[in-house]
């Protein structure tokens, strides 16, 4: 497939994936949906070198990071869970899930960048005015909360980055003021609120209250903690992408002391890019150009701002209302600090329909993934959906293309459980056509 086409197929998914085994739900789930996808080959991706990008994301950093995270009350590992259902459907040799679903209580790996970031701002601005560099026990201890009790931090959100700054600003003593576009639904406000944050609802979409946050904070006096900028070197993305990398080294140990091979490919969630960009480099930084697998960037079709990147050759951005189920990808515009190293590094950019999202969330709470009963929201799947959409692509081109086979260990981030339970309920008990888009709930 010549790099600067998109492949676009559609398939139907055999229904002998279905089981039922001990310690799963009695019912089995049967894939009979039919899933358009569209495929980008990067061509810029096959001539990657050795990490080149230290300067803005590094293993050096990531270790920092997470010794300082593994402080926290409440750290514990996430699970390595084997689909080895999955793994027989798509015929390769194991599909591996890190499931992010119980990370500090907040059911999203976004715990761990949001989080991180308020704390790493934190103790610049404590440096400022002690002289001197406070720890993460220090911080945590509340023993300078006369100096941060008047800051606070700003930031937007479909949810799951407003929840982790909110819990980082109570966690370390600071206030928190999230906005939150018109389509983020109710139970995600309250969550946030719970934490103690204040929210500002903002007209339009997920682009619209990233600038409304930016604004306010500029008038107010504010911190924006952001998990996107347009300045490739504003230091609280960094911050935040090099948080999420902590699932990163949390995986590799896991895949050494279960004797599970390196993956060979790596499906990514896309939204902004940070993720995708954190788990990037770490591992292509890590492993070096030889061992570094093959990683394919998973949108949804209406807000594929990576995708459209990439076929385009410079930050491109989806204008819209964004209108997808799998609410923490919608969003329409790149973060210009996380772009530089996904173009380098992702291989293939790919998108898929919401139906396919939900249908994987119903194949994982049934158990008939293999590995049990797994709760997965709905930005949660855009891996698996990827993969299945490609390893039963009937014309064999897209596996081909991507080098999946029988040989393959693939490696997909549960990015979160039920953040929404009541939307959860509707996409896997009701009917697929009964929810479209984020909604206004």
């Amino acid at each position: 497939m010549a790099g600067t086409a998109a492949l676009v197929s559609s398939f139907m998914l055999p229904n002998h994936l279905a089981f039922t085994g001990s310690g799963t739900p009695a019912r089995s789930h049967e894939l009979q949906v039919t899933w358009d996808f569209s495929l980008h080959q990067n061509l810029l991706a096959t001539l990657r070198g050795a990490y080149a990008f230290t300067d803005v994301l590094s293993v050096a950093a990531a270790q920092r990071a997470y010794d300082d995270i593994r402080l926290w009350h409440g750290y514990a590992p996430t699970p390595l869970r084997d689909l080895w259902a999955v793994t027989a459907r798509a015929g390769v040799r194991r599909v591996l899930y890190k499931d992010e679903a119980s990370r500090f209580g907040l059911d999203s790996f976004k715990a761990l960048g949001g989080t991180y970031a308020v704390a790493s701002l934190l103790q610049t601005l404590l440096h400022r005015q002690l002289g001197r560099r406070a720890g993460m026990e220090e911080l945590a201890s509340g023993v300078h909360h006369d100096l941060t009790q008047d800051i606070t931090v700003v930031c937007a959100s479909d949810g799951n980055h407003g929840r982790a700054v909110a819990a980082g600003a109570k966690r370390f003593g600071c206030s928190s003021t999230v906005f939150l576009h018109e389509r983020v639904s109710r139970t995600r406000e309250q969550a946030i609120l719970n934490l103690g944050g204040r929210v500002v609802r903002t007209p339009g979409n997920y682009d619209d209250s990233v600038r409304a946050a930016k604004h306010a904070a500029a008038v107010e006096g504010w911190y924006l903690v952001a998990d996107t900028s347009d300045d490739v070197s504003d230091a609280i993305p960094i911050s935040t992408m090099q948080g999420y990398a902590s699932l990163v080294i949390e995986t590799l140990a896991q895949l050494t002391e279960a004797g599970h091979s390196l993956p060979t490919h790596v499906f990514l969630q896309g939204g902004v890019g940070g993720l995708a960009a954190a788990v990037i480099s770490y591992l292509w930084e890590k492993l070096g150009p030889q061992r570094v697998p093959r990683f394919i960037i998973v949108e949804p079709r209406r807000a594929d701002c990576l995708y459209q990147s990439a076929v385009h050759g410079r930050p491109t951005p989806v204008t819209g209302d964004l209108d997808t189920v799998m609410a923490g990808l919608s969003c329409g515009e790149v973060s210009r600090v996380a772009w530089p190293i996904v173009e380098a590094g992702a291989e293939f950019f790919m998108t898929i329909e919401d139906a396919a999202a939900i249908e994987c969330m119903r194949l994982l709470y049934l158990g008939s993934a293999g590995g049990g009963s797994i709760i997965a929201g709905e930005s949660g799947v855009a891996g698996l959906a990827g993969l299945l959409a490609v390893a039963n692509d009937p014309t064999g081109e897209a596996p081909s293309c991507l080098r999946l086979n029988a040989s393959s260990t693939v490696l997909l981030i549960g990015t979160e459980g039920a953040t929404d339970r009541q939307i959860y309920e509707i996409l896997v008990h009701g009917a697929p056509t009964a929810v479209t888009g984020t909604g206004k709930r």
